[in-house]
């Protein structure tokens, strides 16, 4: 029988501030958005550009580490699985959220610097376990 996989990397920056909440037992969560982009030329020659926005939680002391540390802007690497959710809304349509729970992050920004530019990188590599 053949293993399957459920596996998703990527490095983009937050969307906006990440939402911390706790569960009814006090578990830590968090969610925020991750926006990949991409570059092309069209046929004409033209480059074209596109954002991909990426769902993301995570759960426990990854959660409070991302809350503490992470702000709009902040340049990630997330690393993770897909999972899709679903509900029906009082008037019985089906709605489904795609999301990408987080099994570790690395900041990736300069210390004391959101744009991205160069110096000397944190060495902020956390994961779930």
């Amino acid at each position: 029988m053949a293993k399957d996989l459920n596996k998703v990397m990527l490095i983009g920056r937050l969307g906006q501030d990440p939402e911390l909440k706790y569960t009814q037992s006090g578990v830590a969560v968090v969610s925020f958005s991750v926006a990949t982009g991409m570059k092309w030329k069209d046929q004409e020659g033209n480059w074209q550009e596109r954002t991909e926005w990426h769902n993301c939680k995570a759960w426990r002391g990854l959660a409070e580490t991302i809350s503490n540390y992470l702000k709009k802007g902040s340049k990630v690497y997330v690393e993770g699985r897909l999972e899709t959710s679903n509900w029906e809304d009082e008037n019985k349509k089906k709605h489904y959220k795609t999301e990408i729970v987080l099994d570790e992050m690395i900041m990736l920004d300069s210390k004391g610097d959101n744009s991205g530019g160069s110096g000397n990188q944190n060495s902020g590599s956390y994961s779930s376990t």
